[in-house]
């Protein structure tokens, strides 16, 4: 869950210094050049096109993918092990959330649009979904297979 505030954090919390250490700087890194937070900002009052406008959207395509990824990252370490396919929902929201970002400027939802921070949240939840389904069908469709033989 510490993921979720930062990506970094469970790893730091579970020994995994160096690599927490790489993803909470990766994160100020892309955070800082992209100018996350005044876009954060913006979009909480309101100011959708200010979001906009500040966002450099070149550094901020990589921030789903490194959220997502030490999301997924923290909870592989602590997972049973014979869990399998768990980095589908992750994948899947990563690659949804990206789509969100590149199409926040053109969706608009009551003829507004959302900007690059809460179109991308939105896209989260059919992320997450599709990426469990697909887990799910993998799963079913190789245990019938495994049954059969």
């Amino acid at each position: 869950m510490w993921s979720i505030a930062l990506p970094g954090f469970s790893q730091l919390l579970t020994g995994q210094y160096y690599k927490g250490t790489l993803y909470v700087l990766t994160e100020i890194l892309i955070n800082v050049y992209s100018h996350f937070n005044t876009a954060i900002m913006y979009s909480y009052l309101g100011e959708f096109t200010k979001a906009e406008e500040v966002i450099n959207y070149q550094w901020l395509l990589f921030y789903a993918c490194l959220y997502f990824f030490a999301m997924w990252d923290a909870y592989q370490y602590e997972m049973p092990a014979s869990e399998e396919l768990s980095f589908l929902p992750f994948l899947s929201a990563a690659a949804f959330v990206t789509l969100g970002l590149i199409y926040s400027s053109k969706i608009k939802l009551f003829g507004h649009t959302l900007g690059p921070v809460f179109m991308p949240m939105i896209f989260v939840i059919p992320g997450v979904g599709i990426g469990f389904i697909v887990r799910y069908l993998i799963l079913k469709l190789t245990n019938e297979k495994q049954s059969y033989t």
